[in-house]
């Protein structure tokens, strides 16, 4: 007999039947992902990190997942040089193009400067605020 379980805390292995099984699938169906960490990091003159970008390649696009930086260091260009670095690997990495998400009270004019375009919207997520998403396509030679 079947039963459903709703859990807040589950087993690691149980999580991973799922995962492992839904990427079986998309494997069969789109092909492998050959989905590979970028990451690039701003680091202080003792090679700490102390910002940077955070995300992955995966079925020929690149994801930036987090882009932080301190606030002694946004507005210097920091933040542009390290999307543009990733940008670059993309590009390289033969990627079609790049896609990220940001709350309205991040980044979206700063993403939209570097070129990104507003493909989407969640309204009220998190409550009282909105999180876009926007993309950027490789550049045609």
């Amino acid at each position: 007999m079947l039963t459903l379980s709703l859990e807040t805390t589950p087993a690691p292995a149980d999580e991973q039947v799922v995962l492992k099984g839904l990427r079986a699938f998309n494997v069969s169906v789109i092909g492998d992902p050959h989905e590979r960490p970028v990451n690039v990091f701003a680091r202080d003159g003792e090679g700490r990190v102390v910002g940077g970008l955070v995300g992955h390649i995966k079925w020929r696009w690149l994801y930036v997942a987090k882009l932080w930086l301190p606030d002694s260091l946004r507005g210097t260009g920091t933040g542009t040089k390290l999307m543009r670095m990733a940008e670059e690997h993309a590009w390289k990495e033969d990627c079609l193009g790049v896609h990220l998400d940001t709350f309205e009270y991040q980044a979206l004019p700063f993403y939209q400067k570097l070129g990104y375009e507003l493909f989407g919207t969640l309204e009220g997520y998190p409550p009282g605020y909105r999180q876009y998403y926007l993309k950027k396509t490789r550049p045609t030679s």
